[in-house]
């Protein structure tokens, strides 16, 4: 029998010795971290959560990074320039892909620099009325709106908030000259409307349930595809006539760009499986979220498809922020 010659066993034996393929390393072997674009309300507690069962399945910390500032441009800053490891993973809102038509410069490009993973929950808006507003419809509202050009008035969370582009949109689709009164902050707009401070809000239903309930604002209707469990005896706005009005406040988690698609198809997996469990879902409800996923390529159309909608409506309002 022939022995294999020395040069072939060295050769063999540095083979051995060199590290295996990153494509073959086991993913994750370190904690992750989850930057989340703000400290408080509905991406607080789905950053909690998510942490909490991704920790459980994938066997590795998940540890939530609050970073608030610059309405969300911050977080998304640091994550477009973390490195492609799958180890830093972004949750954030509509305002990625808001900002881009808002801030002439940004620190990222939200298609250039981004993985889309999946959307994550998503939260129903709704046109509320201060009583005194004599409109119990919005083709009512549309009515006295057109009757009286510039006399009727919406609060907003600021400019180029959620609040201020939810309101735009009705405004441009209907043609009617209302007038915006900017607040620093949608629960300040609120507290306004509820004192007749201004005539009409967009907000999110779980934010106005107690207010519309008890009579002290009156809901027109749910923004959505369809009515809000909360606000059942409210229509939707394409029951009113406006099927265009759609104005959902959602969420979803990003990755930078260039991660391995395996690493992603895992993330998505897990999270996909978690939000779907029934516990999960139970524990969203009573905060106003419902539970959504999606694939990473139908997150980055409906990504593309929100980022055009908003560029319109604020090129149309002429909305402008200085940085």
């Amino acid at each position: 029998m022939r022995t294999a010659s020395a040069p072939l066993c060295f050769a063999l034996l540095a083979l051995l010795a060199c590290p295996l393929p990153v494509m073959a390393q086991k993913y994750p072997d370190k904690s992750i971290r989850m930057v989340v674009a703000f400290p408080t309300g509905a991406p607080y507690i789905l950053a909690l959560l998510i942490s909490e069962k991704l920790r459980e399945s994938l066997g590795q910390s998940v540890v939530p990074d609050f970073r608030p500032g610059a309405g969300g441009n911050l977080a998304s800053e640091l994550v477009a320039k973390a490195p492609a490891d799958g180890y830093t993973l972004l949750l954030t809102s509509p305002t990625i892909a808001i900002s881009p038509s808002l801030f002439p410069k940004l620190g990222y490009d939200t298609f250039r620099d981004f993985a889309p993973i999946t959307l994550l929950a998503t939260v129903p808006n709704v046109m509320i009325v201060h009583p005194s507003v004599p409109a119990r419809s919005l083709a009512e509202l549309v009515k006295l709106a057109k009757a009286h050009p510039g006399k009727l008035n919406f609060g907003s969370g600021g400019l180029g908030s959620g609040s201020q582009l939810g309101s735009e949109l009705f405004k441009a689709l209907t043609k009617i000259d209302i007038v915006h009164v900017p607040y620093k902050g949608a629960a300040i707009a609120l507290t306004a409307m509820l004192s007749g401070e201004v005539d009409m809000v967009t907000s999110t239903v779980p934010a106005t349930i107690p207010h519309v309930n008890s009579g002290r604002i009156r809901a027109l209707a749910v923004m959505a595809p369809e009515r809000a469990a909360a606000l059942p005896q409210v229509p939707t706005t394409a029951e009113a006539g406006m099927p265009e009005l759609v104005v959902i406040t959602w969420y979803g988690l990003f990755a930078p760009a260039g991660v391995k698609s395996d690493i992603i198809e895992r993330v998505h997996a897990e999270i996909v499986k978690l939000l779907n469990a029934p516990e999960t879902k139970s524990k969203l409800a009573p905060v106003g979220l419902d539970a959504a996923t999606s694939t990473p390529a139908e997150f980055a159309n409906f990504v593309r498809a929100e980022t055009d909608k908003w560029a319109r409506v604020i090129k149309a309002a002429n909305i402008r922020v200085q940085q």
